[in-house]
């Protein structure tokens, strides 16, 4: 369902969009655009041209923010859709806040009511999550690491191998690697990686978001088949 900003907030962004096209396309021209608030489960935002037109979708979780930080990122998505570079305070600026905290604990709230976590049985053809989790638990971590929700993805993937869902608390490894011709060595890896996620929280810091810190790293390098794993993953 979409949610539409008043009528003033929405023509304050629609004229914010409009100049902000004309600067990045050097152009006195800008056609028409169209902004809305979405309910998304993420911050994510939207933005799609056709016949002549700009639809912009914004995260509802936006919607309230100061208007200089839906400028910023106005910029950021109209620069994508013209392929021009970023300005850096603009990416700065919206980065800032997207990193608050207040504004990272109510993004979790909202994932956590509106989002529904998707994934098959840990137990797949090939291997067994909760049995490799469990291993992995005794031998690195003493035992002690609560079990999270565990599930192979719906769909097979070679880029995302796997991830951590810290709101709903859940490690789904790509069921791309749930086959016969993939080592034990590799899904061990992948979920030693991912189980190092749940016990290392990402930090942020002003407009940074550091997902693989040093500390990460150097934990990442416990696992002593390490260059073999990666190099099996080369491989496949």
């Amino acid at each position: 369902m979409r949610v539409q900003a008043n009528s003033a907030r929405a023509g304050a962004l629609g004229a914010i969009y409009e100049r902000v096209w004309r600067e990045l396309a050097c152009s006195e021209q800008a056609p028409a655009v169209e902004v809305r608030f979405c309910r998304f489960t993420t911050a994510r935002s939207v933005i799609e041209a056709r016949d002549g037109r700009v639809s912009v979708r914004i995260s509802d979780l936006l919607e309230g923010a100061p208007l200089a930080v839906l400028e910023a990122l106005a910029y950021i998505l109209l620069a994508r859709l013209l392929r021009r570079a970023v300005p850096a305070k603009h990416h700065d600026r919206y980065r800032r806040f997207v990193n608050r905290r207040d504004f990272r604990r109510r993004l979790h709230l909202v994932r956590q009511t509106r989002g529904r976590k998707r994934y098959s049985s840990p137990e797949g053809r090939c291997f067994n999550l909760v049995e490799v989790f469990d291993q992995l638990n005794r031998r690195f971590f003493g035992g002690l690491m609560a079990r999270p929700e565990l599930g192979w993805s719906l769909k097979p993937s070679r880029t995302r191998l796997g991830h951590y869902d810290p709101s709903h608390n859940a490690i789904v490894i790509s069921s791309w690697l749930d086959r016969p011709e993939v080592p034990r060595l590799v899904v061990d890896y992948v979920l030693y990686h991912e189980m190092l996620h749940l016990r290392l929280p990402v930090e942020h810091s002003g407009p940074r978001r550091r997902v693989h810190t040093s500390s990460f790293r150097l934990e990442e390098q416990r696992f002593p088949e390490l260059r073999q794993a990666k190099e099996a993953l080369r491989r496949l």
